[in-house]
Order: C-alpha cells, then sequence, then structure tokens
C-alpha cells in the first residue's frame, strides 16, 4: 500500500492488477517527457535519442508529449500500452509522470473522478 503524506487516499499496488489500464487509456492528454527520460527511454529500446523523438513523441510547444493511438471514438491509449496485455511495454522506462500516478496535484480535489478511473485507489 502506498500512501503519500499530502494526499487523503492511499494507493493498493494489488489492486492495481485488476484494472485494464484505465490510467494509460482514456481521453486524449499529454503524457510529458523530459529529456533525461527521453534519454532513459532510447537506452531501454536500443534505439537513438533522435529514433525515439521521430518514432514516438510529438512536440508541443518546447516540451515532448509521448504519442498516443487511437483505439475508439474518444478512447486514446499511450503508445507504449500494450492492449492485448493490458500493461505498460516501457515500465522500467516510464516518465515521472506515470510514475507519481494517482498521486498528482489534481486529484487531491477530484478525489471522486480518480476512484471512478483506478480501482486501487482506497479511500
Amino acid at each position: 500500500m502506498l500512501e503519500h503524506k499530502d494526499y487523503t487516499y492511499k494507493f493498493d499496488e494489488v489492486l492495481c492488477s485488476s484494472c485494464e489500464g484505465n490510467c494509460c487509456i482514456g481521453e486524449s492528454g499529454y503524457i510529458w517527457i523530459s529529456n533525461e527520460e527521453i534519454a532513459t527511454l532510447s537506452n531501454y529500446l536500443g534505439i537513438s535519442t533522435e529514433d525515439t523523438i521521430l518514432r514516438y513523441l510529438i512536440k508541443v510547444n518546447y516540451k515532448y508529449s509521448i504519442k498516443e493511438r487511437k483505439i475508439s471514438e474518444n478512447n486514446f491509449s499511450c503508445i507504449f500500452f500494450d492492449l492485448n496485455k493490458k500493461q505498460c511495454s516501457v515500465y522500467e522506462a516510464r516518465p515521472i509522470q506515470c510514475r507519481t500516478f494517482p498521486f498528482w496535484e489534481y486529484f487531491k480535489n477530484n478525489i471522486d473522478e480518480l476512484v471512478e478511473e483506478c480501482p486501487a485507489i482506497i479511500k
């Protein structure tokens, strides 16, 4: 069970496996990745930073975000989410945005939304 002193809920890692990737599938959005994280991801994938950027990232103003794939009318998934296995294919090299879920500032005031999305949240 993970908890964070600034949050009123806990995250049960065991229950996380009962989900089918709700945190990686849903509305389109940005999955921010820093230059250092791009280097880590490139190393993990065994390709150059330039190839990683070309294949898997989009530039939004001065930052990079991981590409998404459209899976239905209003549903998208991270390009690294394996839809068959229902898991992240680059888990060990995922960016901090993914590593810190569900402890995001946004969810401090939107716990009900988080509980609806994530079965591993304990109020």
